[in-house]
């Protein structure tokens, strides 16, 4: 394992993050190389699910399965309509996922994996110009890639899971021939979205903070992916409260840049008649894009927070 600085000291990790904000807003290159690699996979991707959705929706018209006859104003009538709809999707939706699903996973995992280790390796040339010592990064790849695509596994069968779930409470209250049930379907909706939220977060949290540990530890053994997998459960509370309380505090900020979009998204509609559909269309993209910008830029400032707690720990818990 490669000799790493050992901080000391007393660390507010919150406070800490205005000077990893301002370390990434003044090196852009960071930012540019986190949102090129999202985009890189994510641009071709939602090009393909648009191909495929569109072709879905030729052999099976909207108007074919009565979502030209919804209604909001009658909740009834409405959730019967898309229950039916939901039903009349399902295998042709499951039949592109079959190919798409497995696709996506493996393209998430190569290009996640190379992104996030030129990010990290981009990152750790900056402060070599510190004075702090560089490591070897390219090692690094098989493992990143691994835990990238474990990652975007695990999201997935979250994911089934509330469908799943949510499948089941429309089938047992929400019924052809009957008054559909819509408080037990809403409660159930609440407690199993809330559950399933709650079982990512906590799985999640350690398939985030793994990829890093092998970075930054330098292991160069065989099975190291799975190594740093371990150790993400393992922490000790000082560390892990301190990375809990940076990532509380980016989620926080999370939702401001949403509430902030949603602000600049209205602020043009009482001009609308003004500047036509067309200008608000390009408001919206803008808008829309600025989010994703943003979001990455805080992605970045989560893994320069991340790697200075490790630093400053690492000497306390050998």
């Amino acid at each position: 394992m490669p000799s790493v600085p050992q901080e000391t000291g007393k660390l507010r990790a919150t406070q800490s993050l205005v000077s990893h904000m301002g370390f990434v807003w003044a090196h852009p290159s960071l930012t540019v190389i986190e949102v090129a690699w999202r985009w890189l996979f994510g641009v071709p991707f939602l090009a393909v699910v648009w191909v495929q959705v569109q072709r879905i929706l030729v052999e099976i018209p909207p108007a074919s399965v009565g979502l030209d006859r919804l209604d909001w104003q009658n909740p009834w009538l409405s959730s019967v309509i898309l229950a039916d709809a939901v039903a009349r999707y399902e295998p042709a939706v499951a039949s592109e996922l079959r190919w798409l699903l497995p696709a996506g996973v493996v393209g998430w995992a190569v290009v996640s994996g190379l992104g996030r280790m030129l990010v990290l390796a981009r990152m750790q040339a900056l402060e070599a110009a510190a004075g702090r010592p560089r490591m070897s990064v390219f090692w690094a790849l098989p493992g990143l890639i691994g835990l990238q695509g474990l990652w975007m596994v695990v999201l997935i069968g979250c994911l089934w899971l509330w469908y799943r779930g949510v499948g089941w409470a429309s089938a047992t209250h929400i019924t052809i021939g009957a008054q559909p049930d819509l408080v037990g379907y809403l409660c159930w909706l609440i407690f199993l979205s809330l559950g399933i939220f709650i079982l990512w977060a906590l799985v999640s949290w350690t398939l985030t903070v793994a990829p890093l540990l092998l970075f930054l530890e330098g292991d160069l053994r065989p099975g190291a992916a799975f190594r740093a997998l371990a150790r993400g459960f393992s922490l000790g509370s000082e560390l892990s409260g301190k990375l809990l309380e940076v990532n509380l505090v980016l989620a926080i900020v999370k939702i401001m840049l949403i509430v902030l979009d949603m602000v600049f998204s209205a602020a043009p509609l009482p001009f609308a008649d003004e500047f036509g559909p067309d200008a608000l269309h390009v408001v919206y993209v803008l808008v829309f894009v600025g989010f994703l910008i943003g979001n990455d830029f805080f992605h970045v400032v989560r893994l320069r927070s991340f790697s200075a707690l490790w630093r400053h720990y690492r000497g306390a818990r050998s």
